[in-house]
This record gives structure tokens, sequence and C-alpha cells, in this order.
């Protein structure tokens, strides 16, 4: 079993230096290559990260035979036709969200990830973070009772693409997370409604409508086009209430809060049909709980390399992805080519 792994990234734009600092930090990595197209990108990385060599091409290193995995953090056009070069190769992935833009796509990975015996992981970077563990856990045990509907919002002003839609870039972050709080089920419908303002085809608002088993509903809304930065999701259970914001101090807060229906004496001790119900409005307290912060992108990197040694399947694997794929598609696609 090896005690270090070589893994190379694809990819060093916006999101990339992130990625390539978490796992250069690791004990058992060593980044041995970044390739990037840019020049600009490549001088950044061999000015403050000069064990990696920064190459412009990616087929001299998936012909490296000391490369046990590839990252990939490029536009999302591009996952599929490099994840599958690299699976082709011998080589474990690592993806940026989304994993791909089809599910047919994923499933094409599937194939080859299991037939060469190699893991492949989406980054859906929250899934790793404590206060999304901690709101899982607060539904897994009941403390909120029935979940009746979960809404968010990540929104802000400006970085708009033209690769991908707004959609596509800030929702998987919030289906990521609904789905792994819900235990991965499959909608029973999803609609959106979104509008492109500032380039034809490209929606830079979109409100995404999805609707579980159990009456349970979500509504996500991302844009790039808002006035405050918000990165918020609220989970409405029958017992209690949780608000999870990502950018305040106290990214947790628990609400006391619902609503009863009282039952009314009558023959059987049942609810009494013939007047209007009475219902019983509790408000109690709030509580803030204590959530420790380790940065989500080391967990995740750590876990990438945690599968690869021990052969197991990540959280965030090709299963999970491609149900968040599946969503995304569903909505419909707004994907440059």
């Amino acid at each position: 079993m090896k005690d270090q792994f070589v893994i190379a990234q694809c990819g060093c734009g916006y999101w990339g230096p992130n990625l390539l600092r978490n796992f250069s930090a690791l004990k058992n990595c060593r980044v041995k290559y970044v390739v990037d197209a840019s020049a600009d990108r490549r001088a950044f990385v061999q000015s403050n990260f000069p064990r990696t060599d920064a190459v412009p091409d990616h087929r001299e290193v998936l012909a490296d035979p000391e490369i046990d995995a590839v990252v990939i953090a490029t536009p999302a056009a591009t996952h599929f036709e490099l994840g599958m070069a690299a699976l082709k190769a011998g080589k474990h992935i690592f993806v940026e969200k989304p994993m791909a833009t089809t599910v047919a796509e994923v499933d094409e990975l599937a194939r080859i990830a299991g037939e060469k015996k190699l893991i492949a992981m989406v980054g859906h970077t929250f899934i790793y973070n404590y206060a999304v563990r901690y709101v899982k856990k607060l539904i897994d045990t009941g403390e909120l009772g029935e979940v009746r509907y979960i809404y968010s919002q990540r929104l802000n002003l400006g970085r708009i693409r033209s690769d991908i839609d707004a959609l596509w870039n800030f929702a998987p972050h919030d289906i990521s997370i609904i789905q792994y709080w819900l235990g991965d089920p499959q909608p029973l419908s999803v609609s959106r409604q979104g509008m492109a303002y500032m380039q034809d085809g490209i929606d830079d608002v979109v409100f995404l409508s999805l609707t579980y088993p159990g009456k349970i509903m979500a509504n996500i809304h991302v844009s790039w086009l808002d006035p405050q930065k918000v990165r918020k999701m609220i989970v409405v259970g029958s017992k209690k209430m949780v608000v999870y914001d990502d950018i305040a101090d106290d990214k947790i807060a628990i609400y006391d809060k619902g609503i009863d229906r009282l039952a009314v004496l009558g023959e059987n001790m049942d609810f009494d049909h013939l007047r209007p119900p009475e219902f019983n409005y509790r408000s109690g307290d709030i509580l803030l709980p204590q959530v420790k912060f380790i940065e989500p992108l080391r967990v995740e990197a750590e876990h990438f390399l945690d599968s690869i040694k021990n052969g197991a399947v990540p959280l965030t694997g090709l299963s999970h992805a491609r149900e968040v794929v599946s969503i995304l598609e569903r909505a419909g696609r707004n994907v440059a080519k």
C-alpha cells in the first residue's frame, strides 16, 4: 500500500489554486504537474509551487507512469473528455463540479472507472463542510421532525461566465447539499424559471423547484446579478427549523418554532372535521451551536486520497454525481460546447 500519492492537476484558473494549495499541503501527496494552456498561469504555479512542474499539454502527464491520479479543474465542457483520457490512462480522477454535462457522460465515466477499478470523485466541496454535516445529523436523528421544505439562495454580483449559466455554475452546490441531506432520492419533478439579461442563451438568474417523495419541496435561487452576496439554506421541519448561513459567524441557527394542529375531543378521540381545525403556535429558543471549522477543501482532498488508498467509494462518488447532473439535465441545459 502506497504511503505517498503522486498526482497531476489540469487547470489552475479561478478555483484551481485552492485545489493545488490543499493537495500540495498533504503529507501523503506530491503534485508533480500542473497543466495549463496559459503561460501566465504556468508562471504563477512555478513561482508559488516550485516543487511542481507547470506544463502546457496533458498528454505527456497522462503518459507518466508515476502519476496515480489527476485533478481536473478546467471548464465544465472539458470535464468528460479529460476525465475519460485520465481513466483510460489508468489514473484515478477528481473532477471539479459538475462531473460532466450529461448523465450519459457520467455513465460512461462510471463504466470505464468500473472496468479499470479506479476511483472517480466529484468536487462537491460543501458535503465536506462540518456545518452541512451538522444539519445532516439534525435531519437524520429526527430533531427537526419531518422535513417539509428546503430553500436556498446562492447570490452574488459579478463573475459572469460564458461557458455555463448561473444554474450550472452555482446550483450544483445546493443540489448536492439537498441530495446529501435527504439521502440522495430522485426528485419526482424538476422545473426551472430563468432569464438571460447579459448574454443571449446564458441565464443570469434561475429559480429551480424540486419535489421529492414524502411531500418535500425544495427551491433553489441562484444569480450573479444580485446586490448582495448570499449563501443561505433553510430547512423547515415539523418540529424545528434550521438556518445554515455559510458567510455568517454563527453558521447554524436552530429555531424551536412550529405550528401544531390540535386534536378536538370527540368520538374516537380524533380530529373533528365538522368545524375548522385549531392550531398551536410554538415559539421557543434559538440555539446557535458551536461547529468546528476545518477547511472543507482540505477534508475533501484527504477523502479523495483515502478513497484511493482503501479502494472505497467516495462520499461524492459517481452515484451522487450522477443524480446532481440528472437534476441539472432535467432542468434544461445551458452549457457551451
